[in-house]
């Protein structure tokens, strides 16, 4: 798995891991999403367009992440998740827990909505 990350303005950041978010890979994810969060950025995006595949370790990566942000009074989004990725989040019901976006940038400009 590769992982790209992206700061943007206003504490900001995009995180795009590409490939398969498994057992092997997703200490990696958890790993950018903090380093994300302590270089300052409090609202992430994880663009997921590039993910072919994510397992319960990817999604505990994401949660992670998400508690991490919160902690600090942050967010975190996902966006573009493939039909995989959509099936893991429905089945765990975590498409109730992220809010999930079809772009990356509608994912950053909702994220100042206070229901996420």
């Amino acid at each position: 798995m590769k992982i790209e990350t992206e700061l943007r303005p206003g504490n900001r950041a995009v995180v795009r891991p590409s490939g398969q978010v498994d057992a092997d890979s997703a200490s990696d994810l958890k790993a950018a999403l903090k380093q994300a969060a302590d270089g300052g950025a409090e609202r992430i995006a994880v663009d997921l367009e590039q993910v072919s595949f994510i397992d319960s370790s990817g999604l505990s990566a994401l949660v992670s992440g998400l508690k991490l942000l919160r902690q600090k009074g942050g967010t975190l989004s996902l966006s573009c998740p493939r039909p995989q990725a959509m099936t893991a989040l429905r089945l765990t019901m975590l498409d109730r827990v992220f809010g999930i976006f079809p772009s990356v940038e509608e994912a950053l400009q909702k994220m100042d909505t206070p229901d996420l």
